[in-house]
């Protein structure tokens, strides 16, 4: 919020104007980084994210009576979250271009439902043996779930997931320290129901998604503070789970990226901040006086965290001075539409003369009126307003002159409040330079821890290297040796085949030679027996030419005629006649 206009110090407290972020992420963030903290700085409202997140109401977690477009948690476009990167830098190009899709039995299969109620060890490892392909088609179910664009299905389905996952009290920190990552983001996105924390380029550590989990982090991605914020004891941090000071609405509990706006109102007091349209529905902008119990009435904001009222007017003022410049035209128009709302029910004659050249400046846009003019018309109007306030305060509310003593203490006044929002900048600072020196020795740890891992995965490469250089040596030594042993087998193989041979030579002539000494020993006894009979027909000869001549019987004579024919008729060769020949067919030797 900024000071009254009649104020010289409406510079020093710029802090306290900022819609909330954190300030001092804003001053770490190097160029072309996501733009995190709403600030009074020129910002091209083009690249304000339009895509809103859906929100479901949980238990744990107050929502407003009704929606209003301040109340939409909205994220950036992928382009700019594509600096929450994984921390080893890789990308999706990064991935292999052709994935390798492998068949999951009925089995192994899980769904969402079984996510949200199986405990977390028996998921965890089911979903290690489960291929890349088939958590990403978990991940696009919950996202589609979460859209809504199913209906009052698809918002009975996130219910009963939400339910299943808040009911259960096996689900710490403890215990999600052992969940599988795919498994971590589900049960994430189902209790915040938030898909961003589905998004394949937003990748928080395993730490940061159990802390978000259990309300110890901030769920919004760009902002990913420990709550409560700044260690801030009032009644809305200690009691809302998950609300965060610094970036949350303390009415409808919700955040965005809108920067440079009149859209957020902030405490002079607590630093909480509200949107302004929570802030106009729920009766938080009114009339009353800026300072407790004294000062004229004028339109203020009564903040809920600290029931303190800041005046309006001055912070209108300040953001138009220092954002309009860089406004288009439809921005300048809605932010001149947010003003003629604040001011629609303001008695203060400032209040009712900003509100009547707001509904005329819009009147005269949409009638053709160049930003610019309109633009150079409300600053000029703020200016006239400062000169008004400061003729009124040197002659008094009533035209005349202010008493010394009453302009003394008037003076005093300025003097304390300046002081007092002094000292509270010059704390916010503090605090800010605190957590940018713990942010940069956490970034240096981070780093050194880094090039420790990087220096470890060189050597264990280098080891690698070693290792399959050797492997490849083994692999020729034992190519050379099997060409060795083939060659062997080769010889070993011809030697056969001539052994083979000689053997079924020998074999051969063998039973040549066992043939031949049969025929040889046949033949002898054969010719023993032709000799044999021989002799003795001789003798039967004689003895028949004796008993012939001594007159014998010729029927005898008759037999032994036909015997020795039958000798004949036989053909028994001699004993020159009966030698066998050799292979050859040369005639052996007895």
């Amino acid at each position: 919020m900024g000071t009254s206009s009649g104020s010289n110090i409406n510079h020093q407290h710029m802090s306290k104007m900022l819609p909330p972020r954190q300030q001092q992420q804003q001053q770490q963030q190097p160029p072309g980084s996501l733009q995190t903290s709403l600030s009074l700085v020129s910002s091209d409202l083009h690249m304000l994210p339009n895509a809103q997140e859906p929100r479901f109401n949980s238990d744990k977690i107050h929502e407003s009576p009704t929606e209003s477009a301040s109340s939409q948690e909205t994220w950036p476009t992928v382009d700019a979250v594509t600096a929450k990167k994984m921390v080893n830098g890789k990308t999706e190009n990064d991935c292999t271009d052709q994935s390798v899709i492998r068949r999951v039995s009925s089995a192994d299969k899980i769904t969402l439902r079984d996510i949200a109620r199986e405990r977390v060890d028996v998921i965890s490892e089911k979903m290690h043996r489960l291929p890349d392909e088939f958590l990403d088609e978990l991940k696009t179910q919950l996202k589609t779930i979460l859209e809504g664009n199913g209906g009052s299905q698809s918002r009975d389905e996130f219910l009963i997931l939400q339910k299943f996952v808040q009911s259960r009290s096996d689900l710490t920190a403890k215990t999600l320290i052992r969940a599988h990552r795919a498994q971590l983001e589900i049960l994430v996105a189902i209790n915040m129901g938030i898909q961003a924390f589905l998004h394949p380029n937003i990748s928080l550590s395993q730490t940061s998604l159990i802390e978000v989990f259990v309300y110890k982090r901030c769920r919004n991605i760009a902002c990913q503070n420990q709550i409560p914020a700044d260690d801030c004891t009032c009644e809305i941090c200690a009691n809302r789970n998950g609300f965060c000071n610094l970036c949350m609405c303390v009415i409808c509990n919700k955040f965005d990226f809108e920067v440079n706006t009149c859209r957020w109102i902030g405490c002079d007091f607590c630093s909480h901040w509200t949107h302004t349209d929570c802030a106009i529905r729920d009766g938080q902008i009114c009339m009353g006086p800026a300072k407790s119990g004294a000062g004229p009435t004028e339109m203020v904001f009564r903040c809920r965290a600290c029931n303190q009222a800041s005046e309006v007017l001055g912070w209108v003022k300040d953001v138009f001075q220092h954002c309009a410049p860089a406004w288009d035209r439809e921005a300048l128009m809605r932010e001149l539409d947010f003003v003629s709302r604040i001011f629609r029910g303001s008695d203060d004659p400032r209040g009712k003369k900003l509100f009547s050249k707001c509904e005329d400046l819009i009147e005269k846009m949409r009638g053709g009126l160049a930003e610019s003019t309109s633009c150079r018309s409300i600053l000029i109007f703020f200016q006239e307003l400062d000169m008004e306030s400061s003729t009124s305060l040197e002659n008094g509310e009533g035209g005349g002159l202010v008493a010394p003593q009453e302009a003394c203490n008037r003076i005093a006044d300025v003097v304390q409040e300046a002081i007092r929002k002094m000292e509270m900048v010059a704390d916010e600072k503090l605090r800010m330079f605190k957590k940018a020196r713990l942010a940069l020795d956490a970034c240096e740890r981070e780093l050194e821890e880094k090039a420790k891992e990087v220096a470890e995965l060189k050597l264990e490469r280098e080891k690698k290297k070693v290792q399959i250089e050797e492997l490849e040596k083994i692999v020729r030594l034992k190519h050379a040796e099997a060409d060795m042993f083939q060659l062997k087998a080769n010889e070993a193989k011809q030697e056969a085949d001539r052994l083979q041979s000689i053997a079924l030579a020998k074999s051969d002539k063998s039973e040549e030679e066992y043939t031949s000494s049969y025929l040889k020993l046949r033949l002898s006894e054969a010719e023993a027996e032709k000799k044999y009979l021989f002799e003795k027909i001789k003798l039967q000869e004689s003895s028949r030419a004796s008993q012939s001549s001594n007159g014998g019987d010729p029927s005898q004579m008759l037999t032994y005629s036909k015997i020795r024919d039958l000798l004949h008729g036989y053909n028994i060769p001699s004993k020159a006649d009966s030698q066998p020949n050799d292979r050859h067919g040369f005639r052996t030797n007895p």
